[in-house]
């Protein structure tokens, strides 16, 4: 079993499908992307790993793709890798570990993003 992205033009991921690994194959079909982009018409597909986030393979395999495509992630088609949506403005992308990253490091501790502030803020402790 494999999963893959099917991307508009815009290199929006639109569905995620469960599909045929690569090596099994059937009559007629020499490569599941194509024959699966045949099937909706206008949308490229490209295999997605389940177990790659972050540029890292969860069981340590090889990562493929930078991250498991999701509904609303963009396939970099340079990069080859998905990418979910850009949390921040602000944040830049990281293609090494296919992640996007704040503009100044995160602290040690528990802190949230202040997109007004530009900055790290810390998270209040709760009260009873």
């Amino acid at each position: 079993m494999a999963h893959y992205a099917l991307i508009d033009t815009n290199g929006q991921v639109v569905e995620i499908i469960t599909g045929r690994d690569e090596g099994d194959l059937a009559p007629g079909v020499d490569d599941w992307e194509t024959y699966y982009a045949s099937k909706r018409n206008g949308l490229t597909c490209k295999r997605t790993s389940y177990n790659t986030v972050g540029g890292q393979h969860l069981l340590g395999g090889t990562p493929f793709r930078g991250n498991f495509a999701g509904i609303g992630y963009t396939y970099l088609e340079a990069e080859d890798i998905f990418m979910p949506p850009k949390p921040f403005e602000s944040w830049v992308l990281n293609t090494e570990c296919a992640c996007w990253e704040a503009p100044v490091p995160k602290p040690e501790g528990d802190f949230e993003w202040d997109e007004s502030a530009g900055d790290w803020v810390a998270v209040p402790e709760p009260t009873e």
